[in-house]
Protein backbone atom coordinates (compact mmCIF):
# COMPACT_ATOMS: atom_id res chain seq x y z
CA UNK A 1 0.00 0.00 0.00
CA UNK A 2 1.69 3.40 -0.88
CA UNK A 3 2.02 5.77 2.15
CA UNK A 4 1.76 8.77 0.20
CA UNK A 5 -2.16 9.27 0.21
CA UNK A 6 -2.48 11.65 -2.50
CA UNK A 7 -1.50 9.92 -5.64
CA UNK A 8 -3.30 6.76 -7.41
CA UNK A 9 0.06 5.21 -9.49
CA UNK A 10 2.36 5.00 -6.66
CA UNK A 11 3.73 8.73 -7.03
CA UNK A 12 5.29 10.31 -3.72
CA UNK A 13 4.00 13.37 -4.74
CA UNK A 14 0.58 15.25 -4.83
CA UNK A 15 -0.17 14.25 -8.59
CA UNK A 16 -3.01 16.31 -10.82
CA UNK A 17 -4.45 13.14 -12.16
CA UNK A 18 -5.71 12.29 -8.02
CA UNK A 19 -6.80 15.53 -7.60
CA UNK A 20 -9.25 16.05 -10.57
CA UNK A 21 -10.37 12.35 -9.87
CA UNK A 22 -10.90 12.89 -6.77
CA UNK A 23 -12.73 15.73 -6.89
CA UNK A 24 -15.01 15.45 -10.31
CA UNK A 25 -14.51 11.61 -9.93
CA UNK A 26 -13.81 11.38 -13.52
CA UNK A 27 -10.56 11.90 -16.06
CA UNK A 28 -10.13 15.60 -16.79
CA UNK A 29 -8.28 16.77 -19.25
CA UNK A 30 -6.61 20.42 -19.79
CA UNK A 31 -7.21 21.53 -23.60
CA UNK A 32 -4.39 24.25 -24.29
CA UNK A 33 -5.91 26.84 -26.50
CA UNK A 34 -4.56 30.16 -27.98
CA UNK A 35 -6.55 33.09 -27.41
CA UNK A 36 -4.56 35.17 -29.32
CA UNK A 37 -3.65 37.38 -26.31
CA UNK A 38 -0.20 39.60 -26.27
CA UNK A 39 2.07 40.46 -23.31
CA UNK A 40 2.72 43.57 -21.31
CA UNK A 41 6.70 42.40 -20.97
CA UNK A 42 6.76 41.49 -24.77
CA UNK A 43 8.18 45.29 -25.90
CA UNK A 44 10.42 46.27 -29.31
CA UNK A 45 11.11 42.25 -29.99
CA UNK A 46 12.09 41.75 -26.61
CA UNK A 47 10.29 39.97 -22.94
CA UNK A 48 11.32 37.60 -20.86
CA UNK A 49 14.80 36.45 -22.15
CA UNK A 50 14.17 32.62 -22.18
CA UNK A 51 10.58 33.52 -24.02
CA UNK A 52 10.24 32.47 -27.96
CA UNK A 53 7.82 34.96 -27.98
CA UNK A 54 4.90 33.15 -27.02
CA UNK A 55 4.54 29.76 -24.30
CA UNK A 56 2.27 27.32 -25.28
CA UNK A 57 3.92 25.75 -28.33
CA UNK A 58 1.61 22.76 -27.68
CA UNK A 59 -1.44 25.06 -27.72
CA UNK A 60 -4.18 25.52 -30.36
CA UNK A 61 -3.47 26.88 -33.82
CA UNK A 62 -4.24 30.98 -33.37
CA UNK A 63 -5.22 30.47 -37.07
CA UNK A 64 -8.47 28.93 -35.34
CA UNK A 65 -11.47 30.50 -33.22
CA UNK A 66 -11.15 29.05 -29.96
CA UNK A 67 -14.09 26.29 -30.48
CA UNK A 68 -12.59 24.86 -33.46
CA UNK A 69 -9.39 24.51 -31.53
CA UNK A 70 -11.03 23.02 -28.64
CA UNK A 71 -12.59 20.41 -30.69
CA UNK A 72 -9.62 19.24 -32.56
CA UNK A 73 -7.50 19.05 -29.64
CA UNK A 74 -10.72 16.99 -27.92
CA UNK A 75 -11.03 14.76 -30.76
CA UNK A 76 -7.82 13.39 -30.66
CA UNK A 77 -7.95 13.01 -26.29
CA UNK A 78 -11.47 11.12 -27.01
CA UNK A 79 -9.60 8.46 -28.58
CA UNK A 80 -7.29 7.32 -25.39
CA UNK A 81 -9.52 8.84 -23.31
CA UNK A 82 -13.35 9.05 -23.92
CA UNK A 83 -16.14 9.96 -21.70
CA UNK A 84 -13.86 12.81 -20.02
CA UNK A 85 -14.41 16.14 -18.63
CA UNK A 86 -12.54 19.17 -19.93
CA UNK A 87 -11.16 21.65 -18.25
CA UNK A 88 -10.24 24.96 -20.88
CA UNK A 89 -6.33 25.95 -20.63
CA UNK A 90 -5.88 29.73 -21.74
CA UNK A 91 -2.20 29.25 -22.21
CA UNK A 92 -0.29 30.99 -24.90
CA UNK A 93 0.95 34.74 -23.23
CA UNK A 94 -1.01 36.51 -20.41
CA UNK A 95 -4.49 35.70 -20.93
CA UNK A 96 -5.89 38.20 -18.33
CA UNK A 97 -4.06 40.98 -20.80
CA UNK A 98 -7.25 42.85 -22.37
CA UNK A 99 -10.30 44.73 -21.05
CA UNK A 100 -12.86 42.18 -18.98
CA UNK A 101 -15.39 42.48 -22.39
CA UNK A 102 -13.15 40.69 -24.33
CA UNK A 103 -11.80 38.54 -21.51
CA UNK A 104 -15.56 37.21 -20.82
CA UNK A 105 -16.30 36.90 -24.37
CA UNK A 106 -13.46 33.90 -24.84
CA UNK A 107 -13.98 32.67 -21.58
CA UNK A 108 -17.72 31.89 -21.41
CA UNK A 109 -17.26 30.45 -25.44
CA UNK A 110 -15.00 27.79 -23.57
CA UNK A 111 -17.41 27.48 -20.55
CA UNK A 112 -20.40 26.76 -23.03
CA UNK A 113 -19.07 23.93 -24.41
CA UNK A 114 -20.46 20.62 -23.51
CA UNK A 115 -18.43 18.47 -20.24
CA UNK A 116 -16.10 22.06 -19.78
CA UNK A 117 -15.79 21.94 -15.83
CA UNK A 118 -13.15 24.89 -15.79
CA UNK A 119 -11.26 27.20 -17.01
CA UNK A 120 -7.09 27.50 -16.13
CA UNK A 121 -6.20 31.08 -17.18
CA UNK A 122 -2.53 31.61 -17.37
CA UNK A 123 -1.07 35.05 -16.60
CA UNK A 124 1.48 37.47 -14.93
CA UNK A 125 0.45 39.19 -11.98
CA UNK A 126 0.88 42.42 -13.61
CA UNK A 127 -1.62 42.11 -15.76
CA UNK A 128 -5.01 41.63 -13.08
CA UNK A 129 -7.18 45.16 -13.34
CA UNK A 130 -9.33 45.33 -10.31
CA UNK A 131 -12.32 44.94 -12.50
CA UNK A 132 -10.59 41.81 -13.77
CA UNK A 133 -10.15 40.48 -10.44
CA UNK A 134 -14.11 41.15 -9.93
CA UNK A 135 -15.28 39.15 -12.91
CA UNK A 136 -12.78 36.72 -11.79
CA UNK A 137 -14.35 36.29 -8.52
CA UNK A 138 -18.18 35.98 -10.28
CA UNK A 139 -16.82 33.09 -12.82
CA UNK A 140 -15.30 31.45 -9.84
CA UNK A 141 -18.63 31.01 -8.58
CA UNK A 142 -19.62 29.51 -11.62
CA UNK A 143 -16.89 26.93 -12.87
CA UNK A 144 -13.75 25.60 -11.37
CA UNK A 145 -11.39 28.49 -11.91
CA UNK A 146 -7.72 28.34 -11.72
CA UNK A 147 -4.97 31.21 -12.13
CA UNK A 148 -1.15 30.05 -13.58
CA UNK A 149 0.57 32.55 -12.42
CA UNK A 150 4.53 32.64 -13.89
CA UNK A 151 6.44 33.53 -11.19
CA UNK A 152 10.37 31.52 -11.92
CA UNK A 153 11.94 32.71 -9.16
CA UNK A 154 11.84 35.01 -5.78
CA UNK A 155 15.30 36.30 -5.88
CA UNK A 156 15.10 40.40 -7.74
CA UNK A 157 18.84 39.69 -8.72
CA UNK A 158 17.11 37.03 -11.10
CA UNK A 159 13.85 38.75 -11.86
CA UNK A 160 16.27 41.31 -13.58
CA UNK A 161 18.75 39.13 -15.02
CA UNK A 162 15.91 37.24 -16.84
CA UNK A 163 13.63 40.69 -17.84
CA UNK A 164 11.30 39.42 -16.12
CA UNK A 165 9.31 43.15 -15.85
CA UNK A 166 7.53 42.59 -12.55
CA UNK A 167 8.59 42.55 -9.14
CA UNK A 168 8.35 39.75 -5.94
CA UNK A 169 6.13 42.21 -3.57
CA UNK A 170 4.11 42.66 -7.52
CA UNK A 171 3.29 39.15 -7.33
CA UNK A 172 3.06 38.70 -3.82
CA UNK A 173 -0.32 41.22 -3.81
CA UNK A 174 -1.80 39.56 -6.89
CA UNK A 175 -1.73 36.19 -5.15
CA UNK A 176 -3.13 37.36 -2.15
CA UNK A 177 -5.82 39.47 -4.53
CA UNK A 178 -7.02 36.21 -5.62
CA UNK A 179 -7.04 33.92 -2.42
CA UNK A 180 -8.74 37.11 -0.86
CA UNK A 181 -11.57 35.97 -3.62
CA UNK A 182 -11.09 32.30 -3.33
CA UNK A 183 -9.57 31.42 -6.31
CA UNK A 184 -7.51 28.44 -6.99
CA UNK A 185 -4.03 29.91 -7.70
CA UNK A 186 -1.01 27.85 -9.36
CA UNK A 187 3.24 28.86 -9.78
CA UNK A 188 5.25 28.22 -12.75
CA UNK A 189 8.89 28.30 -11.37
CA UNK A 190 11.81 27.80 -13.63
CA UNK A 191 15.15 25.48 -11.79
CA UNK A 192 18.65 26.85 -13.62
CA UNK A 193 17.73 29.97 -14.51
CA UNK A 194 21.53 31.86 -15.11
CA UNK A 195 23.59 31.52 -12.00
CA UNK A 196 21.06 30.79 -9.53
CA UNK A 197 22.04 28.30 -6.94
CA UNK A 198 20.70 25.09 -5.13
CA UNK A 199 19.72 26.74 -2.16
CA UNK A 200 18.30 29.66 -4.02
CA UNK A 201 15.70 27.22 -6.20
CA UNK A 202 14.91 25.64 -2.56
CA UNK A 203 13.83 29.32 -1.27
CA UNK A 204 11.65 29.92 -4.10
CA UNK A 205 9.94 26.58 -3.33
CA UNK A 206 10.28 27.66 0.97
CA UNK A 207 8.59 31.23 0.10
CA UNK A 208 5.58 29.33 -1.57
CA UNK A 209 4.98 26.65 0.76
CA UNK A 210 4.38 29.74 2.89
CA UNK A 211 1.89 31.43 0.91
CA UNK A 212 -0.28 28.69 0.68
CA UNK A 213 -0.70 28.17 -2.89
CA UNK A 214 -2.49 25.25 -4.77
CA UNK A 215 -0.17 23.99 -7.01
CA UNK A 216 3.29 24.38 -8.45
CA UNK A 217 4.70 23.81 -11.95
CA UNK A 218 8.35 23.01 -11.82
CA UNK A 219 9.92 23.77 -15.03
CA UNK A 220 13.69 23.17 -15.85
CA UNK A 221 15.55 26.16 -17.46
CA UNK A 222 15.39 25.79 -21.73
CA UNK A 223 17.45 27.60 -23.67
CA UNK A 224 15.46 27.70 -27.10
CA UNK A 225 16.72 29.70 -30.81
CA UNK A 226 16.26 32.59 -31.25
CA UNK A 227 15.68 34.28 -27.53
CA UNK A 228 17.93 36.36 -25.56
CA UNK A 229 18.91 33.57 -23.59
CA UNK A 230 20.37 32.02 -26.37
CA UNK A 231 23.06 34.90 -27.11
CA UNK A 232 23.74 35.74 -23.15
CA UNK A 233 24.38 31.42 -23.32
CA UNK A 234 26.72 31.49 -26.09
CA UNK A 235 28.55 34.84 -24.61
CA UNK A 236 28.86 33.69 -20.65
CA UNK A 237 28.08 29.79 -20.80
CA UNK A 238 26.27 30.00 -17.94
CA UNK A 239 26.02 26.75 -16.01
CA UNK A 240 23.58 24.28 -17.09
CA UNK A 241 21.84 21.73 -14.56
CA UNK A 242 22.99 18.03 -15.72
CA UNK A 243 19.95 15.65 -15.28
CA UNK A 244 20.96 14.37 -12.11
CA UNK A 245 21.66 17.88 -10.91
CA UNK A 246 18.00 18.78 -11.70
CA UNK A 247 16.52 15.46 -10.18
CA UNK A 248 18.28 16.18 -6.97
CA UNK A 249 17.01 19.56 -6.73
CA UNK A 250 13.19 18.89 -7.76
CA UNK A 251 13.71 15.64 -4.76
CA UNK A 252 14.28 18.60 -2.55
CA UNK A 253 11.91 20.68 -3.50
CA UNK A 254 9.30 18.18 -3.09
CA UNK A 255 10.46 16.84 0.20
CA UNK A 256 9.81 20.95 1.54
CA UNK A 257 6.37 21.40 -0.05
CA UNK A 258 3.31 21.27 1.50
CA UNK A 259 1.92 17.94 0.44
CA UNK A 260 -1.53 19.45 0.04
CA UNK A 261 -0.10 21.23 -2.91
CA UNK A 262 -0.73 19.99 -6.28
CA UNK A 263 2.08 19.55 -8.47
CA UNK A 264 1.00 19.96 -11.86
CA UNK A 265 4.28 19.65 -13.26
CA UNK A 266 7.69 18.73 -12.55
CA UNK A 267 9.89 18.78 -16.35
CA UNK A 268 9.53 20.41 -19.19
CA UNK A 269 8.96 18.82 -23.04
CA UNK A 270 10.51 21.19 -25.57
CA UNK A 271 10.12 20.91 -29.16
CA UNK A 272 13.54 19.42 -30.60
CA UNK A 273 14.04 21.70 -33.80
CA UNK A 274 13.69 24.61 -31.14
CA UNK A 275 16.14 23.33 -28.57
CA UNK A 276 19.55 24.25 -28.14
CA UNK A 277 20.49 23.11 -24.37
CA UNK A 278 20.14 20.50 -22.09
CA UNK A 279 19.39 18.09 -25.08
CA UNK A 280 18.38 15.94 -21.99
CA UNK A 281 15.18 17.37 -21.69
CA UNK A 282 13.80 16.01 -24.96
CA UNK A 283 13.66 12.14 -22.47
CA UNK A 284 10.63 13.62 -20.50
CA UNK A 285 9.64 10.25 -19.28
CA UNK A 286 13.15 9.27 -18.28
CA UNK A 287 12.99 12.18 -16.15
CA UNK A 288 10.17 11.46 -14.72
CA UNK A 289 10.92 7.82 -13.77
CA UNK A 290 14.28 9.10 -12.41
CA UNK A 291 12.69 11.61 -10.08
CA UNK A 292 10.27 8.68 -9.02
CA UNK A 293 13.40 6.50 -8.41
CA UNK A 294 15.79 9.05 -6.47
CA UNK A 295 12.25 10.19 -4.36
CA UNK A 296 11.98 6.45 -3.07
CA UNK A 297 15.82 5.93 -2.72
CA UNK A 298 15.83 8.35 -0.75
CA UNK A 299 12.46 7.89 1.19
CA UNK A 300 11.36 10.61 0.36
CA UNK A 301 7.55 12.01 0.01
CA UNK A 302 5.94 15.23 -0.28
CA UNK A 303 6.43 17.29 2.86
CA UNK A 304 8.25 15.21 4.69
CA UNK A 305 10.98 17.55 5.44
CA UNK A 306 8.55 19.73 6.42
CA UNK A 307 9.23 20.63 10.62
CA UNK A 308 6.17 19.34 12.63
CA UNK A 309 5.18 21.57 15.35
Amino acid sequence: MNEFPYTLDNKRYHTLNYFYKTKFNKKVFKVSLNAGFSCPNYKNGHGCIFCSHQSGDFAGNKEDDLTTQFHKIKTIMEQKWPDSYYIGYFQVASNTYAPKEILKEKYETILNIKNVIGLSIATRSDTIEEDVYDYLEELNKKTFLTIELGLQSIHESTLKRINRGHTLQNFETCVKELQKRKINVVVHIINGLPYETKEMMLETVKYLNNLNINGIKIHMLSILKDTPLEIMYQKEKFKILKEEEYIDIVCEQLSLLNPNIVIHRITGDPKKEDLIEPSWLLKKFQVLNNIDKEMQKRNYYQGCKIKKV
